[in-house]
């Protein structure tokens, strides 16, 4: 989809459709929707006045203009409560409108800057939240789909000032970059597992790689025991698709030894092992390398921005299945910096295969380390599906996640470290073991990791509550959500622009 800047009159702009927005409990409607009222004889107006149009959030309302305008449909948008209103408000408009429209069968719409003007918001932040909404909230994942579906191919938004172009433009191009990086996201996580296998996940961060003029390294069965990746060739173990050790690289201040390290847990199916997992709701754990998914798409994204930044990205990819070679509950596995794991249950993989890249970027000295995963079943039931956890051993990094999550559109929430609960993941027969009693499952699991992390400073994101969405709802389609791309971008940015 084309999404371009025209300054101008909306009542004099040609397409399919034009849109512009309206808040709860206006009665007498203003600025562009105001000037579309009167080309339309007071159509809107009256409307209101009969109660069909409210201005509630996500309300569309299609009017057709029968000639009085060069567009044949007319949509009003409801946007909410003005008091409430904010970017993301800006984006759930543009998503909701814009299905609508498309499955009216509108293929080119124009619509004034949702929030530009009575809503009080800056219009490059406007802009780029419309073009984040419009990216993210048309996204179909149609691969394996044979009928075709018609799509919006072009997006204008009509700005009636001019001298704004520019700043428009600008807000443009940077929510399409984070709204594709999503996208980049949604795609890998959908992909059934018998296509995205781990070499398949490590050829397609290449092609990404390539695109975004980052560096791309991969590790096969061979080089990781070699490294003495101990954890994540036992995770393997179980599958005939062999393990992959994905290594991407973005450069952005070359003169400057340090870098950040982004982790992402790559289980591209995950059975549960031998520890199996029930059948109902298994066909969900394809989703399972949703973390390296957002890593990837986010590194993606950072080639395309181009901050002064560097950043290693570290991806541990693959099968979690059950075979008579899989790992099995009671066996001891070695990690990469010698310490031994006892395997209490074959499904708590994930921490598993996480432990060896955490202490690969220890090694290269990368700090902080950000790791994201679907880790923890607990985490889900803790939070429930608005909000994503996240632990961190350094205060400063809480306050960036918790902000980069608010600019991103995308609720954090930070859990406790508390560290008598490394008492219940003590082993006796090795150094740690991988899973501790049922209560506080999430706490116990990134533990776990901060047995490995040691003294570096850490976040660990379990974004199991957000990875998957069963309908749509603003921004958000059903299946791979994408979370938390958005996040770990602007996290990255605001830590490029401290230097």
């Amino acid at each position: 989809m084309e999404i371009r800047i025209q300054t101008g009159d909306i009542t004099q702009v040609q397409a399919k459709a034009v849109m512009a927005g309206l808040f709860e409990g206006v009665k007498t409607p203003g600025g562009a929707t105001g000037a579309l009222d009167r080309a339309l004889d007071g159509i809107i107006s009256r409307l209101i006045e009969e109660g069909e149009i409210k201005g509630k959030e996500g309300e569309v309302t299609v009017i057709h203009t029968f000639g009085r305008l060069p567009s044949p449909r007319v949509a009003v948008v409801g946007l909410g409560k003005q008091e409430e209103f904010s970017l993301q408000k800006v984006r759930d408009a543009a998503a909701v409108s814009l299905r609508h429209l498309r499955r009216l069968g509108a293929d080119v719409v124009a619509s004034v800057v949702f929030g530009a003007g009575i809503g009080g918001l800056q219009p490059q932040d406007c802009a780029q939240a419309m073009a984040e909404g419009a990216v993210m909230g048309l996204y179909r994942f149609r691969r394996y789909k044979t009928e075709e579906e018609g799509e919006i191919k072009e997006l204008i938004m009509v700005e009636t000032e001019a001298g704004k172009e520019e700043a428009l433009r600008q807000g443009v191009e940077r929510g399409r970059i984070l709204a594709e990086a999503v996208n980049i996201a949604r795609d890998l996580a959908n992909e059934p597992a018998n296509v995205l296998t781990p070499a398949e996940m490590a050829q397609r961060a290449q092609t990404l790689a390539q695109d975004a003029g980052l560096e791309c390294q991969i590790w096969g069965p061979e080089e990781l025991k070699e490294m003495n990746m101990g954890a994540l060739l036992g995770v393997a173990a179980g599958s005939s698709q062999p393990p992959r050790f994905i290594i991407l690289r973005y450069r952005g201040r070359p003169e400057s030894p340090q870098g950040i390290g982004l982790l992402g847990k790559g289980i591209t199916f995950d059975s549960g092992g031998i520890s199996l997992k029930p059948a109902q709701g298994m066909e969900e754990m394809k989703g399972d390398m949703s973390g390296a998914a957002a890593v990837i798409a986010s590194m993606w994204a950072l080639g395309k921005l181009r901050p002064p930044i560097n950043v290693t990205a570290l991806i541990p990819a693959a099968e979690n299945m059950p075979s008579g070679s899989a790992t099995k509950p009671g066996d001891i596995l070695r990690a990469r910096n010698g310490k031994t794991i006892e395997v209490i249950n074959t499904d708590a993989e994930g921490r598993l295969i996480l432990a060896d890249a955490i202490c690969y970027a220890r090694e290269l000295g990368l700090a902080p380390i950000i790791d994201v995963a679907t880790l923890t079943g607990a985490m889900a039931v803790a939070l429930g599906p608005a909000a994503t956890g996240f632990f961190t051993n350094d205060e400063d990094m809480a306050r960036k996640v918790l902000e980069a999550g608010e600019r991103g559109g995308e609720r954090m929430w930070r859990f406790p470290i508390i560290a008598e609960y490394r008492e219940m993941i003590k082993s006796d027969v090795a150094d740690i073991k991988n899973v501790g009693d049922r209560y506080g499952g999430a706490i116990s699991a990134a533990e776990f990791l901060r047995f490995f992390v040691e003294d570096t400073p850490w976040v660990h994101i379990d974004m199991a509550p957000t990875d998957n969405v069963d309908r749509d709802k603003g921004i958000w389609v059903k299946g791979a959500t994408g979370i938390p791309t958005r996040t770990l971008v602007h996290l990255l940015l605001s830590m490029a622009q401290e230097g």
